[in-house]
């Protein structure tokens, strides 16, 4: 196997664990031993909020009102796909019972969560969408309570207007004017709701992802998730100008973004790079800043020598999301393995998903795509099994079971029912 780094990244995922572990450690303590007063308290500190952290729906019609119509159109075109979707993967799952020896029933039901945490970033973007991929889902689900959360400001009034009325339309039960660390504590210890969250879902920033983790046993999460990612898989054929573009796409939302490359052809991989500074340069400042760190500390550029080398090194990334834009489609997207979302072709981008094209946008990074899919609503559901016996079927389960047993423990559950429902029959229970 013959791969060539023409750009190595200088840093990892790994880079500054260690100081957001110990920074989010400290605050969740804080919060679950001091309340709401302590969340409200660094609620106040790090958004400049001191306003209600539960959102009434004074405040959520004076958000609507602030939406133009245009937006509201938009927010119910992707609404409307999302949620048409995961109907879709509902229907992809379904209760049963099947009998698999005489008289032996198993089945399976399908339960969906009370309570789940929906974070929706309120930062430097109005992440809009995630409320609709989150809550969305959710309710499709069948959970019961639904808690958002984001973080509000005093220049706006609270939560951003337009992620507000989003959170409305999807059917958020609660929402809290809080967002980071205190947000998601606030939704897994159940303040200012009343409703502790079985499960957190939801990007953000490392913080946010870290107290997710820290807070994983005691709730369930979405994924282990990290700054969002992209690698586009390219040859001969692509378009510099497109590849180069959705790599900047990506690079823009952080100072950590990576954004990485993988081709077979030389040419292209030296015309996107040198594009690339260009590109950046045309952003607007914050956006500039984050995409001229994101592309010089975690870019990457791979050069492979053939189409499975190339699958082979995606494959090991596992990458967010996954663009290929090659003249061999089909035959990549049949070898690829591992990826929080595929798309197929120049036609389709990363930016189609993550806003309104149905699929859903909270998906794994920092390698999770090797283990995980994205955020659906198999995720609110717990699927559990259950069993029946008739008395007749014990005479061979009961027996099975006996012996089994006799190496590994609980042998007497299974004695006690040949002697009941068999008496006077002597079974050989020599296992």
């Amino acid at each position: 196997m013959s791969v060539e780094y023409l750009k190595k990244a200088e840093k990892t995922a790994a880079t500054d664990e260690d100081e957001t572990r110990r920074i989010v450690a400290d605050m969740l303590a804080e919060i679950e031993t001091g309340g709401e007063e302590v969340a409200r308290g660094y609620g106040e500190k790090l958004d400049g909020w001191n306003g209600d952290i539960l959102v009434g729906p004074e405040a959520i019609e004076k958000a609507a009102a602030q939406v133009p119509q245009q937006l509201k159109d938009d927010l119910q075109f992707a609404y409307d796909r999302v949620r048409g979707f995961a109907e879709k993967q509902m229907a992809s799952i379904r209760e049963f019972e099947t009998e698999l020896s005489p008289g032996l029933w198993a089945g399976q039901k399908l339960i969906p969560m009370n309570t789940a945490g929906c974070y929706v970033p309120g930062g430097r973007y109005a992440h809009v969408a995630s409320a609709i991929m989150s809550i969305t889902t959710a309710k499709v689900a069948g959970v019961r309570n639904v808690v958002a959360c984001s973080a509000p400001s005093q220049e706006r009034g609270g939560v951003h207007p337009a992620i507000l009325y989003t959170m409305n339309l999807c059917g958020a039960d609660h929402i809290l004017a809080l967002g980071g660390v205190q947000g998601i504590a606030a939704m897994a210890f159940g303040l200012f709701s009343g409703n502790a969250a079985n499960i957190l879902v939801g990007p953000g920033n490392r913080f946010v992802a870290e107290a997710k983790r820290m807070l994983y046993g005691r709730v369930g999460i979405d994924l282990f998730a990290g700054p969002t990612e992209i690698l586009v898989i390219a040859d001969k054929d692509a378009d510099p100008e497109i590849v180069a573009f959705d790599l900047v796409g990506q690079a823009e939302h952080g100072l950590d973004s990576p954004a990485w490359l993988v081709t077979t052809d030389r040419g292209l991989a030296e015309d996107v790079m040198a594009r690339m500074p260009g590109l950046i340069a045309g952003l607007p400042e914050v956006q500039r800043d984050a995409a001229e760190a994101a592309w010089r500390d975690y870019g990457e550029v791979v050069l492979c020598d053939t189409d499975e080398e190339a699958a082979q090194v995606s494959d090991d990334y596992a990458p967010e999301h996954l663009e290929v834009q090659t003249a061999n489609l089909d035959w990549y997207t049949d070898r690829l393995r591992n990826y929080g979302s595929l798309f197929v072709g120049e036609e389709t981008t990363v930016a189609f998903g993550d806003k309104c094209s149905g699929t859903n946008h909270i998906l794994p990074t920092k390698g999770a795509g090797h283990y995980t899919g994205g955020l659906s609503v198999h995720k609110f559901i717990k699927i559990v099994t259950t069993q029946r016996c008739t008395r007749e079927a014990n005479r061979e389960v009961a027996a099975v079971t006996a012996r089994v047993s006799r190496l590994e423990g609980h042998a007497r559950t299974g004695d006690v029912r040949l002697a009941k429902y068999f008496p006077g029959i002597n079974f050989d229970l020599t296992p």
